[in-house]
């Protein structure tokens, strides 16, 4: 947390002291542990990014998706949080997953990026997934482990104490290893996924400097996902969706909730929307299949809360491209 807010201090000029006070606020409440009440100061979490089209890359939620698309799928995504505000988050991921020969295992592996401010972040996460026939589908189990690493540069801040001695150096990088897993459904018409994104927790122990990793359930955060898909008619169907976000934590809040639909014209355009009310924004999505192996996207999360003064809102952009995808015009893929 300490990091975050010394990334803030060298726009402090540009400014005023209310503009200050209230990013200040929401940044508190984006980087603390997901669902803590009171912020803890020696927790470190590289926050979990939210994207806004993640139904078309299911593995940035859940490692069990991994091989379901029946296909080398890659999905690149570059978003800009919170554009207006200096030194604002972008977010850039890259990701690939298969299934194997033997058709029940399915392999993934995603990469993200992150850089704010004078703070640069990545993760780099393999996923398992094992998959077997389930009622009119198919139910999958996942498993994923990884690493975040984190480290600020201090020397490029701005300070009023010239040479002080606690910014000469940078911040000695967090490695962070950890660990997931989840469960997913899917089927023609409709899906459904749980996921523990995370199980190990760390915090830095202040005296020492060292970082320490402990292991809790009532600080883990389960999401759930699920979905289905509505035909109207060949050239026209709405996929419905909805995200939640649940911290266990002895305070048991809803951290996230997302309602989505999208409408798909001639299995070409897809137009959809979000409203997303753990920012309160309105998000609005345009897709588009150019051929059976790839899609491209936009979308703008509008900001409607408490971050409409300050931001002009947030924008990504994603790629999905699948190798040896074999698909027949009457039953397309859309989970």
């Amino acid at each position: 947390m300490s990091g975050l807010l010394l990334r803030i201090y060298v726009d402090f000029r540009q400014m005023n002291k209310i503009r200050l006070i209230l990013f200040l606020s929401f940044l508190s409440a984006f980087t603390s542990v997901p669902g803590q009440a009171i912020p803890d100061s020696t927790s470190i979490s590289l926050g979990y990014p939210v994207y806004s089209q993640y139904l078309q890359n299911g593995l940035l939620i859940n490692p069990a998706y991994a091989g379901s698309r029946g296909a080398l799928s890659t999905f690149l995504s570059y978003r800009m949080q919170w554009m207006g505000i200096p030194d604002a988050p972008v977010f850039q991921s890259v990701s690939l997953n298969a299934p194997t020969k033997n058709d029940k295992v399915g392999l993934g592996l995603m990469a993200q990026f992150m850089q704010f401010g004078f703070t640069k972040s990545q993760s780099i996460y393999f996923s398992y997934a094992y998959r077997i026939h389930f009622a009119n589908g198919r139910l999958s189990f996942g498993l994923k482990g990884g690493f975040d690493r984190s480290n600020t540069n201090y020397t490029g801040l701005a300070t009023t104490t010239p040479n002080d001695p606690v910014f000469l150096e940078n911040d000695k990088p967090y490695f962070l290893p950890n660990f997931g897993a989840g469960v997913y459904y899917y089927s023609d018409k409709l899906f459904a996924g749980v996921t523990i994104p995370a199980f190990l927790n760390y915090k830095k122990n202040i005296s020492t400097g060292s970082v320490e990793a402990h292991h809790n359930i009532n600080e883990y955060d389960v999401i759930f996902s699920a979905g289905g898909l509505i035909t109207f008619s060949q050239a026209f169907k709405f996929k419905p969706s909805v995200l939640i976000d649940y911290s266990l934590e002895k305070t048991k809040k809803l951290t996230q909730f997302d309602i989505n639909g999208n409408f798909i014209f001639g299995d070409l355009i897809w137009v959809g929307g979000s409203w997303r009310t753990s920012e309160q924004v309105a998000v609005g999505i345009l897709q588009v299949q150019l051929n059976p192996q790839l899609m491209i996207g936009f979308s703008y999360d509008y900001p409607v809360g408490r971050m409409s003064t300050f931001s002009k809102g947030s924008s990504e952009f994603i790629l999905r491209y699948e190798f040896g995808y074999k698909v027949s015009a009457a039953n397309p893929r859309y989970f």
